[in-house]
């Protein structure tokens, strides 16, 4: 992954203290922020993509998760799941009702927790998901979270044909965007994040 995924994982278990609790992890793509699972009680991985659940299933084993982590398939709010923290992983502004999401979340488990980018991240732009970022923190803005914070990180690719890649399923204008890009032979693109407990 193109972040510095170690440092996105301590800033969320020096946010919210993941130990010993059982973790409904939503949006948990191929896993890479499964590094506080060792110290949880039980993490439920869920995501309705079915090339992130390969991944997934691929990476507990290589990470010696199978004690802790299972895999679930689908969409959390259809599923019968129970636990201390939901945790939204990079994924509340993909829902179609971030406001619903967050409610449901807070029928299954005591704390809800969303790791999300932040709508003025230059990230967001180029992917053409600024608008979506705005509405998610929106609805955790009405959801009146317990706390707050933001976090800098950055996104780095070899070349622009790696980005390009990268942007490969995010439609038109995300290509559109990223084409001033096109002529530098590294590129880096800031990438703030917030997360909160609601």
């Amino acid at each position: 992954m193109p972040a510095d995924l170690g440092l996105i994982i301590a800033n969320l278990t020096s946010f919210y203290d993941l130990r010993r609790k059982v973790v409904i992890h939503v949006g948990a793509d191929g896993g890479q922020l499964l590094g506080y699972a060792p110290l949880s009680l039980k993490v439920i991985a869920v995501d309705k993509d079915p090339s992130a659940i390969r991944r997934l299933e691929e990476r507990i084993p290589e990470q010696s998760l199978g004690e802790t982590v299972s895999v679930v398939p689908g969409d959390f709010r259809n599923l019968d799941l129970h636990g201390d923290v939901v945790l939204l992983e990079f994924c509340l502004h993909e829902m179609s009702e971030p406001r619903s999401a967050i409610e449901h979340a807070r029928s299954i488990a005591a704390d809800v927790l969303v790791i999300d980018h932040l709508p003025e991240s230059r990230w967001a732009w180029y992917a053409n998901e600024d608008e979506a970022m705005a509405r998610a923190w929106k609805a955790v803005a009405a959801a009146g979270p317990r706390e707050r914070r933001s976090y800098e990180a950055v996104q780095r690719f070899g070349d622009y044909r790696e980005l390009e890649e990268r942007f490969s399923s995010l439609g038109e204008e995300s290509h559109r965007r990223i084409r001033a890009l096109r002529e530098q032979p590294a590129v880096v693109i800031p990438m703030p994040y917030g997360i909160a407990l609601v």
